[in-house]
């Protein structure tokens, strides 16, 4: 009854063998960070261009921006040249209080934005604030560049 005797089998001519590195299980990042890096640098250079918008020489005040709305803002352009723009394209103005009152009719708001080029006459955006009116657009908003000059005596 002895006590057994514990041998490790050698496997033969196994002992010039080296073992195989374990498979790595991680995810390298660093690619992915670059692309991310990359993708922000191009919407960044590209986020300014993407606004659209017909070539106005805004008027400038001392008024605050308006905050931001949920839906996409219903604007009018008047242009320097006489052009009256609904959104971004040109309106006859015999059209304009018809096609004010069918999207003032599909609209949850009533509020819209009116962008006159500085040279347009107070009279004709008058008459444009009054088709405004007509066609169901309470709630008129006078689009302008802030940095204007002050009328309190306060300076810009």
């Amino acid at each position: 009854m002895g006590a057994g005797v514990v041998q490790k089998s050698g496997g033969g001519g196994r002992r010039g063998r080296r073992r195989r590195p374990a498979a790595m299980s991680e995810i390298n990042v660093t690619p992915f960070v670059d692309v991310m890096l990359v993708l922000l640098i191009i919407f960044m250079v590209a986020a300014p261009m993407m606004t659209v918008g017909v070539p106005v020489e805004l008027p400038e005040t001392a008024a605050t921006a308006l905050p931001q709305e949920e839906e996409e803002p219903l604007t009018i352009t008047l242009t320097a040249d006489g052009q009256v723009l609904l959104m971004e394209n040109e309106t006859p103005e015999t059209d304009l209080v018809a096609k004010l009152q069918a999207i003032a009719a599909e609209r949850n708001d009533d509020k819209v934005f009116l962008r006159a080029d500085g040279s347009v006459t107070y009279e004709r955006v008058a008459q444009v604030m009054g088709a405004l009116n007509a066609g169901g657009f309470r709630s008129i908003g006078l689009v302008t560049e802030q940095g204007g000059p002050r009328l309190d005596g306060s300076g810009n």
